[in-house]
């Protein structure tokens, strides 16, 4: 489910369609698929398929990068440097980069 929402977000043998891959994902990251969790996040922080709500993007990159996903991690480790959506924390930012 989650490669297919990728393909639906990309295009790929299909026409562009955010609001089925965000579905494709959210579905995915229900049954626990740590890259499905991790886009969940993605589309969560830029709007894609749903509104921007940069604190579930948050909770959904934490969860991913608690389960090992180093791209949740990069984001996650952003998002403690820039200190927009939580509290600026170089401690945490040094720890998931």
């Amino acid at each position: 489910m989650n490669n297919l929402g990728t393909c639906y977000i990309n295009g790929f043998g299909s026409i562009i369609d955010n609001n089925k891959a965000f579905k494709l994902y959210e579905e995915a990251a229900s049954l626990g698929n740590i890259l499905g969790i991790s886009n969940l996040g993605y589309c969560y922080e830029n709007g894609i398929g749903t509104n921007i709500n940069e604190q579930k993007a948050f909770e959904y990159y934490q969860e991913a990068a608690n389960l090992g996903d180093n791209e949740a991690q990069y984001y996650l480790a952003l998002m403690y440097e820039n200190g927009e959506v939580v509290k600026m924390d170089i401690n945490q930012a040094i720890y998931w980069y």
